[in-house]
Order: structure tokens, then C-alpha cells, then sequence
């Protein structure tokens, strides 16, 4: 088969301790999933889960130990950080049930979800869609991923953000309105899963901006830590 131009290269995301890395097909996003973020952004009580998208070369690689970098998004003057647990899908399915939901996870990373928030509210506010705000390039650092069967209590894991080695964000995974099985139950009920989905799991309170030079540091008790720097 020929194509007109060379294909990009397939994005992909590094597994702890194996060569093999994990292809990623789509980016999804689980909104205002932890309470006291839904309070902040205006919102109470458990409203039904809803997703957004982004583009699978949105992802920037920190690979282990290392510190990633991105570029400080245009048209925005209003970064902010969303540091979420994310959930690689190793086996599809459709209409999957909570029960079984967890057998269709790979394994589990840090992710942060970076959104364009004056852009974001500003579509809000003309009932459009948020794709200028969370879809831009760059907007989804993450680490490797860690096997499930290697992870620990993920469910009941410490989250946490620090900028310049302040803390920003901090809660705990068991937090969330929606658990991992929930969401994947109603996520696939939707969409027909695949192996290479990611999906982001939601963030805590205390998103705030950024601005270049910042460093951010964060994790997911278990996972590591993801560390990325505004340029």
C-alpha cells in the first residue's frame, strides 16, 4: 500500500519492565470526577459521568526518571494542571459490565490532563464544544505504564500535584464519584473499548495555572512519578 505522505508514527507508551511498549488508540476523559474538583468548578453532587476526547498524539512521553517538557499552548493565557490516574485498556469490549471491568485494564499511569481554561469557560459559555480548550498538542503528559497485576491498591492510592515543590493537588483515588469499574461500564456503553484506549480518570481539587518555567511534579502512590516542565 502507498500513501501520498509518510503515516506519523503510532504513539505509543512505555511498560515497566518490559521492551514491548503500548500502542495507544484513543485518549479518553472522565469530567469533574472527584467531588470536591466538580465544588470548585461550580458543580455539586454525583451528576452522570461524561467524556470528552483528545487526539492520541495530544500525549507527550516522560519516560522513567526523566523530566518532560511542553510548550506553553497558544491563544491561552490561563494553563492549568490536572494530575489524574490513568487506566490502559489491554482487552475491548462493549456494554462491559463494573463487575468485569477490571479485567479489561492492562495497567495503570500518571497523567496529567493540561487544559486551555479561559478557552475552556469561554465555550462554555457560547454552549460549544470544549475541543480548542482540552484537545491542543501537548495537553496529555503522561509516564509508563505499570502492569495492574504490579500496581498495589490503585482504588485507594494517594494522588498528588506539586508546582516549584509546592503542593497543588492532593486526594486520595478512592475519592472519585465514578470508580474505575463504574466508568469503563458507562464508557463502553458508548463506545466499543479497544485494546490502546486510555483513559483519564478525572483530577482533584486545586487545579490552578501554570506558567513557563514551572516544574510539575506528580503521582499516584504506586505508579511513580510523573515530572514535566513548562517551556
Amino acid at each position: 500500500m502507498s500513501y501520498l505522505f509518510t503515516p506519523p508514527p503510532v504513539v505509543s507508551v512505555p511498560v515497566m519492565g518490559r521492551s514491548e511498549r503500548f500502542p495507544v488508540r484513543r485518549v479518553y476523559c472522565v469530567g469533574r470526577n472527584y467531588e470536591e474538583h466538580a465544588k470548585e468548578m461550580g458543580f455539586t453532587g454525583r451528576e452522570p459521568p461524561f467524556f470528552f476526547l483528545k487526539p492520541a498524539d495530544a500525549i507527550v512521553v516522560v519516560e522513567a526518571g526523566q523530566t518532560g517538557t511542553i510548550a506553553y499552548p497558544l491563544l491561552t493565557k490561563n494553563l492549568h494542571h490536572e494530575i489524574e490516574l490513568v487506566a490502559a485498556i489491554g482487552t475491548g469490549g462493549r456494554n462491559i459490565k463494573a463487575a468485569d471491568a477490571l479485567k479489561h485494564v492492562y495497567g495503570y499511569a500518571v497523567g496529567l490532563d493540561m487544559t486551555r481554561r479561559d478557552l475552556q469557560n469561554e465555550m462554555k459559555k457560547q454552549g460549544r464544544p470544549w475541543c480548542i480548550g482540552k484537545g491542543f498538542d501537548q495537553s496529555a503528559p503522561i509516564g509508563p505504564i505499570t502492569p495492574a497485576d504490579q500496581a498495589g491498591d490503585v482504588a485507594h492510592a494517594e494522588i498528588y500535584l506539586q508546582v516549584n515543590g509546592a503542593d497543588r493537588q492532593r486526594s486520595n483515588v478512592s475519592k472519585l464519584i465514578w470508580n474505575l469499574s463504574e466508568t469503563i461500564e458507562h464508557l463502553s456503553a458508548a463506545w466499543e473499548l479497544q485494546p490502546g484506549d486510555l483513559i483519564y480518570t478525572g483530577t482533584p481539587e486545586g487545579v490552578a495555572a501554570v506558567v513557563s518555567g514551572d516544574l510539575m511534579v506528580g503521582s499516584v502512590a504506586g505508579l511513580g512519578e510523573l515530572r514535566v516542565r513548562v517551556a
